[in-house]
């Protein structure tokens, strides 16, 4: 039996030194988490990095190899998946194509031995919650990709879980549905009140939705922080390239723009693009370079800059004034770079 474990007040999950191999291969590598109620919690990662790991693990899918899963402060390490009070919603919604829309919301409620009467009610509840009264007689099939994954949704909700987790659920949807359904499940969130743990490998689904976020790599949280601070002040390099577009100043470029040493970052929207004879400006760091590459990306243009005091970066400059086409032919052009001294922030390893 685990040694019962100190937990903060009002934290729906906690995580003590988990970790999970598979053979030789480490998948998750000591994590220590804790998971406030009613906070919508992101696990941000790529491929491999152990956040999907992390939540099957919660779901009690996967056994750990090592450490301690606590629900409401309640050690539930070896616990079966139906005896922890969470709910999972899958990629693929795992809906049963055969029912209609209410017998699958209905179905954990029919499992658990609710009479009729009441899950009908419940059921029937949780379709409003999610926008889908009127569609309980129709078949998964007669839905669009959206509304099944609400019906997944309602069907994880009705047994009014303290904890919800979604692997990846908007990854099926196409890119218009998917940020549709971003907004969709915060405001879900919010006005349900229960913790979401979510897992994704797409930066801006976590940005747009999350409380915090966990960033993942080779199975260890690389950084925990909300979504500005993620953004604005990434702790290693690895965060800042894989949570939005970087660009990397280090070395002698480093020292020779910002005037120290060291590895610092930099957005590519907080640059501003002018000609190499306009003036330098107090307080701003500046660099002179060559236009070696121009994108058009329709709302945006993307400049690619060679610089003079070696290396490159990447400059977003949004299309609101002034000509498109002038932008587009700055390629070869000298050009003068430059961005507020705060917005290089100076980061940890690669």
């Amino acid at each position: 039996m685990s040694a019962p474990v100190e937990e903060r007040v009002g934290t729906a999950v906690s995580l003590r030194g988990l970790r999970k191999s598979f053979g030789e291969v480490v998948a998750v590598d000591g994590v220590d988490l804790d998971l406030a109620e009613g906070e919508f919690f992101s696990m941000l990662g790529p491929s491999g990095s152990g956040k999907t790991t992390v939540l099957r693990m919660i779901a009690g899918f996967e056994e750990p190899t090592a450490g301690q899963i606590l629900l409401g402060g309640v050690d539930v390490t070896g616990r079966p998946p139906y005896a922890r009070d969470v709910n999972t919603v899958f990629q693929d919604y795992a809906l049963f194509p055969h029912m209609s829309v209410l017998q699958n919301v209905e179905y954990g409620l029919r499992v658990k031995g609710v009479d009729r009467r009441a899950r009908r009610t419940q059921a029937g509840e949780a379709l409003e919650t999610v926008r889908l009264s009127g569609f309980g007689d129709r078949k998964p099939s007669q839905l669009s990709g959206g509304q099944r994954q609400r019906v997944a949704l309602a069907r994880a909700l009705v047994n009014r879980p303290k904890v919800l987790l979604l692997d990846e659920p908007l990854g099926a949807l196409d890119l218009k549905l998917r940020r549709e359904m971003q907004l969709e499940l915060k405001a879900l969130q919010r006005d349900v009140g229960i913790t979401f743990v979510f897992v994704t490998h797409d930066q801006e689904e976590a940005l747009t939705m999350s409380d915090r976020i966990a960033v993942f790599n080779g199975g260890r949280i690389e950084q925990l922080a909300g979504p500005a601070e993620l953004y604005e002040r990434p702790a290693t390099a690895f965060v800042a390239g894989f949570v939005g577009t970087s660009n990397l100043l280090a070395d002698d470029a480093a020292e020779a723009i910002i005037g120290v040493p060291g590895v610092f970052t930099v957005r590519p929207e907080k640059i501003r693009l002018q000609p190499a004879g306009a003036p330098a400006e107090p307080g701003r760091c500046t660099a002179l370079g060559v236009v070696r590459e121009v994108v058009y990306l329709g709302a945006a243009t993307q400049s690619v800059v060679d610089l003079d005091a070696g290396g490159s970066l990447l400059v977003l400059q949004q299309n609101e004034g002034g000509s498109v086409q002038d932008k587009l032919e700055l390629r070869g052009a000298q050009v003068r770079l430059t961005w507020h001294r705060e917005h290089a922030v100076e980061i940890g390893g690669q």
